[in-house]
């Protein structure tokens, strides 16, 4: 089931098939069975309108009785929309109207749609183009080896359309104008291949006969004809070219030459007329010679130049008509005799003295003569410093084959002689005068370019006469004097304007200067620089960083070389941006080679690139990166030096913590303080068991101590050795020192101490001290005053606290060697409270042992 209905589409369109042909046609014809196709014309000019009509019989077409037909159009691919309607006898008529057919070719279908399948049942095919172009520039020939008459034409414009193309010509009345003819016309030939020429056979030609051709050109629109040619085929014969023999030169005659030639066998029964040309490898054009008789067989010609190379060829027509020349014949070439040169040569000179001896070196150029003043190769040139003689050798001070020497003359020399020889002898001597280079200048010069290998240069002449001008250019990048041709005169003294065209090659720079030439003096020179052409360097600077601040970038370049640059440098661009691509430049002047680069952020990169421009474009070079500072220098320098005072501070403070000791007693000495003393504290054991015994009359007041004076041992004093007698152990010495009558209130504090059994002992005078009594006590006997054992520090002591003291009282006896001074100390004074610590029983054993 499933089959049957997928079978059924192709079902519908094969019986279609089959309706609409029952005879089996099948193809682009116009009627299809039932239906059929006709159009207005099937050849359309462009561009012109189409009409179409399409047909459907029903009552031809079984199966379509009973159904509604619908017909559609198709130009090639592409669907029209057409116009359907019933015609007579139950037919159904689609017309289709195309306004613009600009199709050189279609094909166009007429479909029909039944039981929604279509199929195509008529074709009719369209061309359209244009009439046949009129064919123009007809012209033949008769070649005289076959007598076949070739014409050619030219075709026009395509027409689009298939076009044929014949040849025709009919015979023609003597004397009657040339027009179309109604005599009979002949087809002559019919061009192949699409050429637009072709032959007529000797067999259908008439000559010595005026006949009349032209070319017709026919295609469905139309058909064409070029202008009709009046000719007698003989008038238009193309001769076989003459062939050169021989070419000499006359020797009385010394600028002729005589030339023998012979024409052809087949134009030798024919009046002829012969042309002859020739020309130097160096002539840019022919020169012509005409009115030769074809039958002479010889001529002669003059004007020729001595000792030059000339190509001579020939051809050849008939006399007595306006036919073709003959094709040039084969060339031959034939060398003019020499003579010797003649005229003056264009010399230029540069001059210099050579050292103390009184001589001149000289720079000669010249010029090479011209072609037609050197009458031949030239060998040599010859430069004598006197004028030559018959008879005599004239000293020659050069003989080169060059345009330029150099040589040595005395240093009066003011003329040299230059002559130029070749094979047939030598030219008279061109004077040359050695003048000073001190006339006028120049008042200006300007030089423009005339082309890519020249100069135009123009200047203002000078007040003064000129006799002629010398101009000089010079390559730049070159050695001065390394072209030794860059030079040319003018002879001309009025001249304001010259050419340069030797030696100039665009984009590169020259120098070119300007001499006038008086009559007694060569004016100074002026100068200018020039380029024949521009474009953009090949090459940009390269940047160099020459110093940079945390705003501030210096950046310098190096010139482009000259060589290099391509043109006259107009600007240098420095181009700089940042990372977020903030780019700004900055034209400089092509004189300047360093730019600051200013109000830069600080510690921040950037990239930087150059661009040299010259008139015809500009060249970047190649990135530098910089990145600015963070401080500028000062700034830089401030913060060192700020740093450098901290470190100085530091320093200065950790040894102060490190030496506090002395730091301490340099700024605030320590003064010893009695009453603070640990001795103060220390009392023997006999005082703590008997009361302080104090005066029962005592001032108020405390007592003043009036001096405190520092002793020192004296250097290298030794005290006396002694020995120990005591069973007590050995203690330093008390400071005492017992007051006499006539010493009252005054006494030394330190003893000289005592040796110990090593004799080892070592006392430093302490302090004297000196006291006085209360206000109103009366003088009492001198006492005995200890040094205090306290542990502060003593003034310019270096221990922290002083050593221990032994109190010799204690013992019993002086020790050995310590005499005292015959007194017994007094009893303390009860009203000195200071002293309280420092009272001490049994002083009068002390009687031993003499005050220090």
């Amino acid at each position: 089931m499933a089959r049957h209905g997928a079978g059924t589409p192709f079902l519908l369109r094969l019986s279609l098939l089959l309706l609409l042909c029952p005879g089996g046609e099948w193809g682009p014809s116009r009627t299809l069975g039932c239906a059929s196709v006709a159009v207005g014309s099937s050849v359309v000019p462009l561009g012109s309108t189409v009409t179409a009509s399409c047909t459907i019989r029903s009552k031809l077409c079984r199966g379509l009785e009973q159904g509604k037909v619908q017909i559609t159009w198709m130009l090639d691919n592409e669907p029209m929309a057409g116009s359907q309607h019933q015609g007579p006898g139950g037919t159904e008529v689609s017309n289709l109207t195309l306004p613009r057919f600009n199709r050189t070719q279609a094909k166009l279908w007429c479909w029909v749609e039944w039981n929604k399948t279509k199929q195509r049942v008529g074709m009719a095919e369209i061309r359209a183009g244009y009439p046949p172009a009129k064919p123009f520039n007809l012209s033949c020939f008769l070649n005289l080896s076959d007598y076949g008459l070739t014409c050619q034409w030219e075709q026009g414009p395509d027409s689009h359309l298939p076009t044929s193309v014949t040849l025709k010509w009919s015979p023609r009345a003597p004397r009657s104008r040339c027009r179309r003819s109604r005599a009979q016309v002949v087809t002559g030939c019919t061009p192949q291949g699409g050429r637009s020429c072709c032959t007529v056979p000797r067999r259908l030609l008439q000559l010595y006969r005026q006949m009349e051709i032209w070319v017709s050109s026919t295609n469905a629109l139309g058909t064409a004809e070029s202008e009709h040619l009046c000719i007698d085929p003989m008038d238009v014969a193309k001769l076989d070219p003459p062939a050169l023999q021989s070419i000499q030169s006359i020797p009385f005659q010394t600028d002729c030459v005589t030339l023998a030639w012979e024409v052809a066998r087949s134009n030798a029964h024919m009046e002829l007329q012969c042309e002859l040309r020739y020309r130097a490898p160096e002539d840019p054009a022919w020169a012509l010679v005409t009115g030769i008789v074809g039958q002479a067989g010889t001529t002669q010609c003059c004007g020729f130049l001595f000792g030059v190379q000339y190509h001579f060829q020939m051809r050849c027509r008939r006399s007595s008509a306006r036919g073709y020349w003959s094709e040039w014949s084969l060339g031959r070439n034939y060398t003019t005799h020499e003579k010797a040169p003649t005229g003056k040569l264009d010399a230029w000179w540069s001059t210099r003295p050579v050292g103390a001896g009184g001589w001149l070196e000289v720079q000669l150029r010249w010029k090479a003569p011209r072609r037609r003043e050197a009458n031949g190769r030239v060998l040599g040139y010859r430069v004598t410093l006197s004028p030559r003689r018959r008879g005599r050798d004239t000293p020659t001070a050069c003989n080169t084959t060059h345009t330029q020497c150099n040589f040595s003359a005395p240093a009066g020399t003011r003329r040299v002689y230059l002559s130029a020889y070749n094979a047939a002898g030598e030219s008279a001597a061109t004077e040359v005068i050695l003048l000073e280079r001190k006339g006028q200048p120049l008042a200006r010069l300007q030089a423009m370019p005339g082309g890519e290998h020249s100069f135009w240069v123009r200047w203002e002449a000078p007040l003064v006469p000129v006799a002629a001008y010398v101009l000089e250019w010079q390559r730049v990048a070159l050695e001065p004097g390394g072209c030794s041709a860059c030079w040319q005169m003018e002879r001309d003294g009025a001249a304001t304007t010259a050419l340069i065209q030797d030696g100039i090659e665009p984009f590169q720079r020259y120098n070119i200067s300007v001499y006038p030439l008086y009559k007694d003096a060569v004016g100074v020179p002026i100068h200018i620089a020039a380029y024949s052409k521009q474009k953009a360097p090949s090459c940009a600077p390269k940047l160099h960083l020459k110093s940079i601040s945390k705003s501030d970038a210096e950046l310098c370049w190096d010139l482009v070389p000259v060589e290099m640059r391509n043109g006259f440098i107009t600007s240098y661009t420095i181009f700089w941006a940042n990372s977020t691509a903030e780019v700004s430049s900055a034209t400089v002047s092509p004189s300047l080679r360093s730019f600051v680069i200013r109000e830069l952020k600080p510690s921040t990169l950037y990239k930087v690139h150059i661009m040299a421009s010259t008139a015809a474009g500009g060249t970047n070079g190649t990135s530098l990166t910089l990145v600015t500072m963070v401080l500028d220098d000062i700034e830089i320098q401030f913060l060192f030096l700020t740093l450098g005072l901290i470190f100085v501070l530091l320093i200065f403070l950790l040894i102060c913590f490190q030496k506090n000791g002395r730091v301490k007693q340099q700024f605030w000495p320590s003064v010893p303080d009695p009453a603070n003393s640990s001795l103060g504290k220390w009392v023997p054991a006999e005082l703590q068991q008997e009361p302080l015994q104090v005066p029962g009359m005592r001032e108020p007041g405390l007592a003043t101590i009036s001096t405190v004076t520092v002793l020192e041992r004296a250097a290298g004093k030794q005290p006396p050795a002694t020995e120990a007698t005591s069973t007590f152990p050995t203690l330093p010495r008390p400071y005492v020192r017992q007051e006499g009558p006539g010493t009252l209130g005054r006494g030394w504090a330190a003893a000289e101490p005592c040796q110990g059994p090593g004799g080892s002992g070592e006392t430093v005078q302490y302090a004297r001290v000196v006291g006085d009594g209360y206000k109103g006590q009366q003088h009492a006997p001198p006492r005995l005053y200890l040094r205090s054992s306290s542990t502060q520090p003593l003034l310019l002591d270096p221990s922290p606290s002083p050593k221990p003291y032994e109190n010799l009282w204690f013992h019993g006896a002086a020790p050995h060697g310590c005499p005292g001074d015959g007194g017994y100390p007094e009893e303390l004074p009860a009203t000195f409270p200071l002293l309280q610590g420092l009272r001490i029983n049994g002083a009068e054993e002390l009687h031993d042992c003499r005050p220090f």
